[in-house]
C-alpha cells in the first residue's frame, strides 16, 4: 500500500454488527472476538508496511515506511526473543491501472515492468537492513488465490451485487470520488479541469457496469469500533480524521472495473469481464502473507499491526476494515500512520528535480547513519524535512560525536590500560546519595544520571508503544549526553591507577559509563544494527546478553552482582561512526535528476 501497545498485546475487539435484509432472513457482519487462546499465551505480533506501488523506483518515503515497521519489529524481537513469534511483511502492489499505462509508456510489458521495479525495492530494502520475513508480490500466485477467496467470501454474505456505477475516478490514486471531492483547477490549456480536491491529481467521468460492496451498510460498526478503541488508529491526529470521515455519508464502492478497460488485475471469479479493483486486490496482500485462507492465518490476524502512509489513511481505516467486518473477521490490532518527507521545504516531485535517491542516500551516509537520522527526524503526526546538511549536522554531532567519543574514551588505552570492564566501588559511589565518607566521591549529578539511565529502556519501550521512536531516540541521545557530562566532570584521564585513593574511584567511574554504553548500545539496535553491534562487541557483551531481557543497568550500584565486571573488552574496530566530511565542496548530494 505502520499497538500492540507495540507490544501490549490487547485480548479482543469489541462485538458489532449489523443486518441486511436477504430472502433467507437477516444475516450479521461484525467483528469477532479473540480467542481466549491467542497472542497473549504466545506472544505472536505481524508487522506490514503497504506493498509499494511499481510505477516508479522508491524514494526516501518508502524507505520511511519500512524503517519504521522494521524499527518496531526489531524492539519487538529484543522484548520477545522468539523470532518465529514476530513476523514482518513488505512488498509490491503491482496491479492497475497505472501500471498498465506505464509499462505501455516505457515500451514494455505489464509483468516486465514489474519485475524491474520491484526488485528495485528489493535490492533497496535489503541494502538499508530491512529484515522482513516476507516480501509479497500481488502477482504471485498464492496471492490470486488468497484475493479470489475473499471475493468469494463477500459475494457468499451477500454483500457484492452487480450495478452501474457512475461518478469520478483518479486514475493516479486509483479510485472512485464523490462529488464534494472533486474541485476544477486551471489546466496547462488554459481551461478548467476537474481534480481530486485531496491529492490534486486529475479525474475523469466513468460510467460503466461493475461489482458494488455494500459499503454503506458499515458506516456505523466501523465507528462503533473506533469509539470502542481509540488506540485503533495512531497518532490522535489521525484517528480523529478517520473519526471525521464517518460523520459523512458512506456510499457503496465499486470493486472491479471492466477488463476491456483494466486487464492488468485479478478477474473476478465466475466473470471474466470483470477485474477486481486493485485496493481490493492489494489489501488482502496482508492475509496471503499469513496462510490465508488456510486457517494458519487465523492465529495471526489478531496481532496485526498496519503501519501505512498518511495518503492512505481511508483505505486502511475505513475501505479495509469494512471489507473484514464483511468477511466476519477480526480488525487489525494497530493501524500506525506516519506523514510524508519534504525536500528543503517542497514536496519531492520528478518535474522539480528534487526526489532523494534513498540509495545514494545510504552510501553517503552509511546504512546505520540514514536509518538514524530518518528515525530521529521523522515525525508521524507532521511532515519532515529532508536536506543534505541537516544529515551530517544531526549524525556528527549524536553518533560520530556524543555515542563514539564517549566510547573511545572510555576504551582507550590511557585511561584503561587493562582493557577491561573495571570494577565498581560502592564505597565511591554509595546506593544512596548524601552520605559521608573518605572514599565517597559520588554527586547529586551523578545520581540523576543513574536514574535517568535506570529510566531509559521502559521510557524508549513506551516511546515505541506510542508510535514515537523518534522520542525514543530523543531520550537515547540526553542520556549519552548526560554520561558524557558524568566523564568530563569526573575526568578520569587526571586520575593514577598507581594511586590507592584515586584507583577505586577511576574504576567505578569507568564501569558506570562502559554499562551506561551497554543500555544505549542494546536500545540503539532496532535502528542501527550494525553500529550497537559494534558497539556492544567492543563492551564484549556476548550475542546471547543483548535483549531487553538481559538488561539489568549497573546491578552493583544496587547491590546485586555484575556478570561483566573484570571480563576483557571485546578488540578493538575504529571508530564507532567517523564524522562526515562538512566541506560543502565533498556534500554527495543524493538527489535524482
Amino acid at each position: 500500500m505502520l499497538r500492540i501497545s507495540a507490544f501490549r498485546l490487547l485480548g479482543c475487539i469489541r462485538y458489532s454488527r449489523i443486518s441486511l435484509p436477504q430472502e433467507s432472513g437477516p444475516r450479521h457482519y461484525g467483528s469477532c472476538p479473540l480467542d481466549a487462546h491467542d497472542e497473549v499465551r504466545d506472544g505472536r505480533a505481524y508487522f506490514t508496511t503497504p506493498i509499494f506501488y511499481v510505477n516508479a523506483a522508491p524514494h526516501i518515503g518508502h524507505l520511511y515506511s519500512a524503517l519504521l515497521a522494521d524499527a518496531l519489529c526489531r524492539h519487538r524481537r529484543l522484548r520477545v526473543p522468539v523470532a518465529a513469534a514476530t513476523r514482518f511483511s513488505t512488498g509490491t502492489d503491482e496491479h492497475g491501472l497505472k501500471i498498465q499505462q506505464a509499462a505501455a509508456t516505457a515500451g514494455l510489458a505489464p509483468a516486465e515492468l514489474c519485475d524491474r521495479v520491484s526488485a528495485q525495492f528489493q535490492q533497496l530494502f535489503r541494502e538499508a537492513g530491512i529484515a522482513s520475513t516476507d516480501f509479497i508480490r500481488t502477482t504471485e500466485a498464492r496471492h490470486r488465490l488468497a484475493v479470489q477467496h475473499f471475493w468469494e467470501v463477500l459475494k457468499a454474505r451477500g454483500l457484492l451485487y452487480k450495478g452501474l456505477y457512475e461518478g469520478w475516478y483518479c486514475a493516479s490514486d486509483e479510485c472512485f470520488l464523490p462529488e464534494a471531492k472533486i474541485t476544477w483547477q486551471q489546466g496547462p490549456s488554459g481551461d478548467a479541469c476537474p481534480v481530486s480536491l485531496e491529492s490534486g491529481h486529475p479525474v475523469s467521468w466513468t460510467k460503466e457496469e461493475n461489482y458494488i460492496f455494500r459499503l454503506s451498510h458499515f458506516r456505523e460498526p466501523l465507528r462503533q469500533w473506533l469509539r470502542d478503541d481509540p488506540q485503533a488508529v495512531i497518532p490522535e491526529p489521525f484517528y480523529h480524521a478517520v473519526l471525521q470521515w464517518l460523520e459523512e455519508e458512506l456510499p457503496d464502492l465499486s470493486v472491479s472495473r471492466k477488463s476491456s478497460h483494466l486487464h492488468w488485475g485479478i478477474p473476478v471469479p465466475g466473470d471474466d469481464s470483470q477485474t477486481i479493483y486493485v485496493w481490493l486486490d492489494a489489501l488482502v496482500n496482508y492475509l496471503t502473507v499469513i496462510g490465508y485462507p488456510d486457517a494458519e492465518f487465523k492465529s495471526w490476524w489478531p496481532v496485526t499491526s498496519h503501519i501505512i502512509g498518511k495518503d492512505i489513511l481511508k483505505f486502511h481505516a475505513i475501505y479495509w476494515p469494512a471489507l473484514l467486518l464483511g468477511a466476519g473477521m477480526s480488525l487489525p490490532h494497530r493501524i500506525y500512520v506516519h506523514s510524508h518527507w519534504t525536500v528543503c521545504g517542497q514536496k519531492m516531485s520528478k518535474s522539480l528535480g528534487n526526489v532523494v535517491d534513498p540509495r545514494t542516500c545510504l552510501e553517503r551516509y552509511t546504512v546505520d547513519g540514514f536509518r538514524y537520522f530518518l528515525l530521529r527526524q521523522g515525525v508521524p503526526n507532521w511532515d519532515c524535512d529532508y536536506y543534505d546538511e541537516k544529515v551530517v549536522k544531526l549524525l556528527d554531532s549524536e553518533l560520530a560525536d556524543a555515542l563514539g567519543g564517549l566510547l573511545n574514551r572510555c576504551t582507550a588505552k590511557r585511561i584503561n590500560p587493562s582493557g577491561t570492564y573495571p570494577a565498581f566501588c560502592t564505597a565511591c559511589f554509595p546506593s544512596k546519595s548524601g552520605l559521608v565518607g573518605p572514599l565517597v566521591r559520588a554527586q547529586e549529578e551523578d545520581y540523576a544520571l543513574v536514574s535517568a539511565v535506570t529510566a531509559l529502556p521502559q521510557q524508549v519501550a513506551d516511546h515505541y508503544d506510542n508510535f514515537q521512536i523518534y522520542k525514543a531516540l530523543e531520550a537515547v541521545s540526553s542520556c549519552v549526553r548526560q554520561t558524557n557530562g558524568f566523564v568530563q566532570r569526573h575526568a578520569p584521564w587526571k586520575l593514577n591507577w598507581e594511586s590507592p585513593v584515586d584507583a577505586p574511584w577511576l574504576g567505578t567511574v569507568l564501569h558506570v559509563a562502559l554499562e551506561c554504553l551497554r543500555v544505549f548500545g542494546t536500545l540503539l539496535q532496532p535502528v542501527t544494527p550494525t553500529l550497537a553491534d559494534k558497539l556492544l562487541s567492543r563492551l564484549g557483551v556476548s550475542a546471547t546478553e543483548r535483549s531487553l531481557g538481559e538488561l539489568c543497568f549497573l546491578p552493583r550500584f544496587y547491590g546485586h552482582p555484575c556478570p561483566f565486571e573484570g571480563r576483557r573488552l571485546g578488540p578493538e574496530s575504529g571508530l564507532l561512526f567517523p564524522r562526515l566530511d562538512q566541506s560543502r565542496a565533498w556534500l554527495v548530494k543524493a538527489h535524482r535528476t
